[in-house]
């Protein structure tokens, strides 16, 4: 395992989905305690963050494919799609909304990076498997050097996790801890 060599001024800290309606999941508020280190290391070294949430319009903006395991529609807080506070998002922090799994498709997260001449995204969030693994193969289709923040993340199963965490991201990017990240960065 290679030494991590970051430059603030490359690199984005990208947040998947600590939103009020999807921290309550088990594990969902140790995801944010370990995240918030990282948002406070990436603003004292002027890092960019991106804050990305999934939200609806009206619903019939949702991915509705055929499915053997359809998604639960239920009625949803007006607050559902808010970034939990204990992350401190200011109004003038970057944020997008999703209406999918992954962080690229059909938003400008992309093109934001790009603009600051960002090149590596550390990805961090809920849910593992999904909106965080969504992001990650997206981004490694677009050429993104990665670090993958693994229990600043969570998801329904344990195995779930571990299969990302085993499988996927060490083959598209680099996997830390967040004490492993922060000892090298530092």
């Amino acid at each position: 395992m290679s030494a991590l060599q970051l430059d603030f001024k490359k690199t984005a800290l990208v947040i998947i989905d600590l939103q009020k309606g999807i921290v309550q999941m088990p594990g969902g508020q140790e995801v944010v305690e370990k995240t918030v280190p990282l948002v406070e290391l990436f603003r004292e070294n002027e890092g960019f963050i991106s804050f990305v949430n999934v939200a609806f319009h009206d619903g019939k903006d949702a991915l509705q494919p055929v499915t053997d395991e359809p998604a639960q529609s239920s009625e949803r807080p007006e607050d559902w799609a808010d970034f939990v506070p204990e992350l401190g998002v200011q109004s003038d922090d970057y944020t997008v909304t999703k209406r999918q799994w992954g962080a690229f498709f059909g938003t400008d997260l992309d093109l934001q990076l790009r603009r600051r001449g960002i090149d590596t995204i550390v990805l961090c969030g809920i849910a593992t498997n999904i909106g965080v693994e969504s992001t990650a193969r997206e981004a490694f289709q677009l050429g993104y050097n990665q670090v993958f923040v693994t229990d600043a993340m969570t998801t329904f199963s344990q195995e779930a996790h571990d299969a990302s965490c085993s499988f996927i991201f060490p083959r598209i990017g680099k996997v830390r801890t967040l004490e492993q990240f922060l000892s090298e960065v530092q």
